[in-house]
């Protein structure tokens, strides 16, 4: 019986522990993310998701949709200035359903010729597990502007 029961312990041990990460995480970038902003001095607006955007130009009337093929230039980075990914300046095309959640919210904020920033928690982005060069937990921040709505 205690073969059994000490495993059946230790994985609940590590099962809450991990659900105290996530938690943390969430606030974490939070704290992260409100830093960034009164550092940078931005204006920024904050949706229902948690995802953080500031528009600098509206752009046109006309907005992509969460489904929609668009052309974006963008410069990725962490909240120390350290780039991760960019584009050329004639940006790169792509469905907004194929790509991280913050990307597929926030680039609906911009109409066709618009520009601004994304500042995006890991919930809405990679995650606690992360990619390629990107930690797990990481905010990520990105400067867009939405060259066309293909």
């Amino acid at each position: 019986m205690r073969k059994i029961l000490i495993p059946l312990m230790l994985l609940l041990f590590v099962n809450c522990a991990s659900d105290d990460s996530q938690k943390d995480f969430a606030e974490a970038n939070e704290n992260e993310i409100l830093e960034y902003i009164s550092a940078q001095g931005l204006v920024a607006q904050k949706s229902a998701s948690g995802l953080y955007y500031v528009i600098n130009n509206e752009g046109s009337a006309n907005k992509p949709l969460s489904s929609s093929n668009v052309t974006v230039a963008y410069r990725g980075y962490f909240t120390d200035g350290k780039v991760f990914d960019e584009s050329n300046a004639d940006g790169i095309s792509f469905n907004l359903n194929q790509v991280i959640p913050g990307w597929t919210e926030g680039l609906t904020y911009f109409g066709e010729g618009g520009n601004g920033v994304l500042l995006i928690p890991s919930r809405l982005g990679y995650g606690d597990s992360g990619r390629g060069s990107i930690p797990g937990g990481a905010v990520l921040i990105f400067n867009v502007a939405l060259r066309s709505i293909n």
